[in-house]
């Protein structure tokens, strides 16, 4: 049995987004009443995706699960990407689930894998396959305002392997993209444990380049000022880790110095993925993120995709080049000027094998009047007598020395 199982054609792409094609109906044409998906120009807007990353058990598939039950509520359904290949069950409706594609346990035993490692080989072999993952949301990219993309319950599996990089910059050099930090408020009380994440935030951010957002989920347990106070007041923050004695206590001190300015352009909200509060802040700083990455990220991206083109068109300019000295001097024309005449160079007598054209070959004879053709023919009856007679020498010598 094959570890990744259905091939993405025509029919299979069917069977992975059945039942889109009414409801996206009904939605386009509230779209075109409400205007919301078309621009001043009157071009259809692409839709905004949303990555959606966090620690194991900060409540990522959960706060999901409610964007979009709270998109469907408005009328306004996301699509939904599950990139999960170890979960055993989705609690939402996903357009595109890895599980289809990849058997997770099978990978695990075909390649003697631990539950790491069959995640990570699975996102690889799903990687490989992206591109028509971009295909289909942009066949239904006018139907849909948000893509959501669930990751992986272990964050580092998608963050720090090359699967993650490649399937964030393919959605993010095809359509506006932010990062959503999901983040268990419950268990950040604690001074250092905040640090931790907020350490991991801004690793993730500078990695990423990505507008950012940061989801201080379970605020239905704790309420989230405390967090936001410590990062706005460094003096409540020092005052919380006085009370720490330990080493990292005095690590966290120097660090929360370092993350002043990553504080100062953060973007934070408070939201319960269980109550599902907090959720309209949350769509109003994603509206101010897809706002910066047309005016900041975008660009970027564009100017280093042209950066990368004209190193491509270098290269092979040098390559040419390295050709052209090597073989001589090739006319590129297909024609050559009348008035131009040329001298054949190393590259004109490679290609003629030695011969040069008929018309420009001068036979330098002193008899001029004897017929060279018939002169050849009258030598090639001898000389291929000889030849046969040496082939019958050889012949004899072989049998004699075989006997």
């Amino acid at each position: 049995m094959a570890a990744a199982t259905g091939d993405w054609e025509a029919d299979g792409a069917t069977g992975l987004l059945t039942g889109e094609d009414d409801r996206g109906t009904d939605h386009r044409k509230e779209c075109e009443a409400q205007g919301s998906q078309c621009d001043e120009g009157g071009q259809e807007e692409k839709p905004v995706c949303l990555i959606v990353l966090g620690m194991a058990g900060s409540g990522k598939t959960t706060f999901v699960q409610r964007l979009t039950a709270h998109l469907h509520y408005k009328k306004s359904p996301p699509y939904v990407i599950n990139l999960d290949p170890a979960v055993h069950e989705v609690p939402f409706p996903a357009n595109i689930d890895i599980r289809d594609t990849v058997n997770y346990k099978e990978v695990m035993k075909q390649y003697g894998l631990g539950p790491n490692g069959g995640i990570v080989t699975s996102l690889n072999l799903f990687a490989t396959r992206f591109d028509q993952v971009i295909k289909f949301i942009e066949k239904k990219q006018q139907d849909y305002k948000y893509v959501l993309i669930d990751t992986p319950g272990q964050i580092e599996v998608f963050t720090w392997s090359a699967s993650g990089t490649i399937i964030t910059e393919a959605l993010a050099s095809s359509f506006p993209c932010v990062v959503v930090y999901v983040m268990d408020t419950s268990r950040s009380t604690n001074p250092v444990t905040f640090m931790s994440n907020m350490l991991y935030a801004c690793s993730i951010l500078y990695k990423t380049k990505l507008p950012f957002i940061v989801v201080m989920n379970k605020t239905d347990i704790i309420d989230h000022s405390f967090a936001v106070e410590w990062m706005q007041d460094f003096e409540v923050f020092q005052d919380a880790l006085n009370q720490e004695t330990s080493y990292v206590s005095n690590l966290t001190r120097s660090m929360s110095l370092v993350l002043d300015e990553f504080y100062s352009s953060l973007r934070v909200v408070g939201v319960s993925a269980v109550t599902g509060s907090g959720l309209d802040e949350f769509f109003q700083k994603v509206a101010e993120a897809a706002k910066e990455y047309e005016k900041e990220y975008m660009p970027e991206y564009e100017r280093l995709r042209k950066k990368l083109a004209e190193a491509q068109s270098k290269k092979q300019e040098e390559q040419l080049e390295r050709l052209r000295n090597d073989m001589g001097a090739v006319a590129m024309e297909t024609t050559a000027p009348p008035d131009c005449t040329e001298t054949e160079g190393p590259s004109d007598f490679i290609l003629t094998r030695g011969n040069l054209d008929e018309e420009d070959e001068e036979i330098d004879s002193d008899t001029d009047d004897i017929d060279h053709n018939i002169t050849e023919e009258s030598k090639e009856a001898p000389a291929f007598q000889i030849f046969l007679k040496e082939r019958k020498q050889v012949v004899k010598v072989r049998n004699k020395k075989q006997h």
